[in-house]
């Protein structure tokens, strides 16, 4: 029987430049590989067919995928075995621990030729430079949507009976954890909901939540406090003692999106576009933070600024998606480069090494 998968991002293209969360889920690995390679050289390629190798075998795998290239993944994790693989090259750079007694560096540049490869430098150089400036003009732009953002953010946190808002919160504690605490130090993962992509807003939701019996579903507008409600939660989830995966917004990662504490059979997440969901099964709920926390008629009240604002703000987002779309485009020409002077026969023989390293642990 197959394993399952879990996918979700560990780094995204955010508002606050690219941000990386690799560590908190590379934590308690016995043994990590870090891939070390051009682009086309067949990082994605390897982990993947590692992971799927495994799955088969009946492993629950884990998947970390590339916020900047919807078919790549950026590393791969076998909870069981205590393994990971990820691509260690830039910008997702891993600070080793314990180098080569729990990192092991692996340098898929063995396959390549070097000498195809020197004839395209200056090609690559200026792609490179390319890639780098149309990421940069991408976080400027997503960082212009976050201002507007919180513009929009300041009508509903105005409008706010904060009272209300700190009821519920005492609510949703008193129905999630009533007087049960484990004995245990809690096992904290810190990843992101979705991520800003070449093609727009993605998320893992339905995947990440299919095994989770009670699902809460926040309804609401910007500032009406679901971050603030999540972090709450997420802080007395760890004190209880429970181990918690906590999502944080791809868009801005100092706001969290959901909180999963399945020790409880229970996921409680912003349900608001760009990952807007609705309850579909026995077990779904949903909270409504506009119709419980903020005064009644803001929307109207407001209409005509909130519908200037969401026009601003939907203006960077898009513009912030082309240059991450131009960024890819780049990318996919320096791949081109890089497959051109590969030798897939030793990248295979490299993916064997490790699949075997990974069987020797397994035993």
């Amino acid at each position: 029987m197959a394993g399952k998968i879990k996918n979700y991002f560990a780094g995204g293209n955010t508002a606050r430049g690219f941000f990386s969360l690799y560590e908190s889920n590379l934590q308690g690995l016995s043994r990590v590989y870090i891939l070390k390679g051009g682009p086309g050289t067949g990082k994605s390629t390897l982990m993947k067919t590692i992971g799927n190798n495994w799955l088969k075998k009946g492993f629950n795998i884990e998947f970390l995928h590339c916020s900047s290239d919807n078919d790549s993944i950026d590393g791969v994790i076998i909870p069981a075995l205590k393994v990971g693989i990820v691509d260690g090259t830039a910008p997702h750079i891993i600070e080793p621990a314990a180098p080569g007694a729990i990192e092991e560096y692996v340098n898929l540049g063995e396959a390549w030729d070097s000498e195809k490869l020197s004839l395209q430098a200056s090609e690559i150089i200026f792609l490179n430079s390319q890639i780098k400036e149309a990421f940069q003009s991408a976080y400027r732009t997503f960082n212009s949507a976050l201002s507007i953002h919180d513009d929009w953010e300041k009508i509903y946190i105005e409008n706010m009976d904060f009272k209300k808002a700190d009821e519920l919160t005492a609510t949703l504690k008193k129905s999630f954890f009533a007087n049960m605490s484990l004995n245990k130090k809690a096992d904290i993962r810190h990843r992101f909901l979705g991520a800003a992509t070449p093609k727009g807003a993605v998320d893992f939701v339905p995947n990440l939540t299919e095994d989770i019996p009670k699902r809460y579903f926040i309804k609401g507008r910007a500032g009406s406090g679901k971050s603030t409600l999540l972090k709450e939660l997420a802080t007395k989830a760890e004190a209880r003692g429970f181990d918690v995966e906590i999502y944080h917004c791809g868009f801005d990662p100092h706001s969290l999106d959901m909180v999963i504490v399945r020790e409880l059979g229970i996921a409680i997440f912003d349900s608001t576009a760009p990952h807007e969901y609705f309850p579909s099964r026995d077990g779904d709920e949903i909270v409504d933070m506009y119709e419980k926390v903020i005064m009644p008629g803001t929307d109207e009240i407001y209409a005509e600024r909130i519908a200037e604002i969401a026009k601003l703000y939907r203006a960077k987002m898009n513009e912030a998606t082309g240059y991450l779309a131009q960024a890819k485009e780049l990318h996919d020409h320096l791949e081109a480069i890089y497959l051109e002077a590969m030798d897939f026969q030793v990248a295979d023989g490299i993916r064997e090494r490790i699949d075997q390293k990974i069987q020797q642990l397994a035993k």
